[in-house]
């Protein structure tokens, strides 16, 4: 509001205030250990710092590998720069985390990208540091460029979280993207940032510079305060999100048809349901009888089909409604 009021609502540079570039450098350093300084952090909307660093990176018939399950738009993001999705199945077993050995096995001299995302949108699987390594070392030896979506970075329940940018010889070779939208509770607000070695930021500032020019001024100001005024609201909020994750997988797991790993990240509960029927099918009954709306599995590729997203940011009131809703469904089926 005072950025608003002191009339703070004009141009910026491209690339963002020095104060946010400088905020988002020093918690990237102090938190995750990667080695970037002021002029390696674009500021972006997140979703546009994927779409950039593919545009900028990716030539028609390279190909990127990507986790199916995996988020709805790195497919498309894939196609419009012309390259090649290469999936790489995950699986319930491995709580859905993309292994370094089933990495390898699709990787080919036309390979030029892996894209990573942990904690995971759909699955809430959370990469170990095992397989963090194990993905670099694949990287290194192969000559390929990582992208890395670390949204949820800030919302783990269990273990912790490791930027690939910071393993040894990694940020010479990493995008990383990661932004306000669930940590801090700025959907709305659409700001981000990526890092970025500098012959890659050169190429993205470029796209930035030519299509959306920058991030809103005052909303920048915003960012700023909430990286820089310290305070207990995002452990809050986690220990919460941890109490509805716990309500919500012990509830999935008590109704007949349908079990559900318990995610370490994220707030999604990726659950397997055993009705001869497919994902798209079995939602639609769940909305349609149940006034319950979930996400099929099969949204996020085809290792998704025969599971189905549901979210967990809600009351918890109103998870435990949901669940009693989706039981009533189920014992219909």
């Amino acid at each position: 509001m005072s950025a608003l009021t002191s009339g703070f609502t004009h141009y910026t540079a491209s690339s963002g205030i020095p104060e946010l570039r400088e905020a988002v450098a020093n918690q990237a350093r102090q938190d995750n250990g990667i080695p970037c300084m002021p002029e390696n952090v674009i500021i972006l909307p997140c979703k546009f710092g994927l779409y950039i660093a593919i545009q900028a990176l990716i030539n028609p018939g390279d190909e990127v590998i990507l986790p199916d399950p995996g988020w709805v738009s790195y497919e498309p993001m894939i196609n419009l720069a012309q390259g090649k999705p290469v999936s790489v199945r995950t699986y319930n077993k491995d709580e859905f985390r993309i292994l370094p050995e089933n990495i390898e096995k699709a990787i080919t001299d036309k390979t030029k990208m892996i894209i990573l995302n942990s904690p995971s949108n759909p699955t809430g699987s959370v990469s170990t540091h095992e397989d963090i390594k194990g993905i670099a070392k694949l990287a290194i030896e192969h000559d390929v460029i990582i992208l890395t979506d670390e949204i949820y970075e800030k919302i783990i329940y269990e273990g912790r979280h490791y930027s690939i940018a910071a393993e040894d010889g990694m940020f010479e070779r990493t995008v990383t993207v990661n932004g306000f939208s669930k940590a801090y509770a700025m959907t709305g607000w659409r700001i981000g940032w990526a890092l970025a070695p500098k012959p890659i930021f050169d190429e993205m500032s470029k796209i930035q510079q030519h299509s959306i020019s920058h991030c809103t001024s005052f909303v920048q100001k915003a960012a700023v305060s909430a990286l820089t005024e310290k305070t207990e609201s995002i452990d809050k909020m986690v220990s919460e999100f941890k109490a509805r994750r716990d309500l919500v997988i012990k509830g999935l797991n008590e109704i007949v048809g349908i079990s559900c790993f318990l995610p370490k990240g994220a707030f999604y509960a990726f659950f397997k349901f055993d009705f001869d029927m497919p994902s798209q099918e079995f939602t639609d009954i769940l909305l349609e009888k149940g006034g319950l709306s979930m996400t099929p599995g099969s949204a996020f590729g085809p290792g998704g089909e025969g599971f189905v997203r549901m979210s967990y940011a809600a009351s918890r009131e109103n998870l435990k409604s949901g669940l009693e809703m989706l039981d009533d469904v189920v014992k219909t089926l």
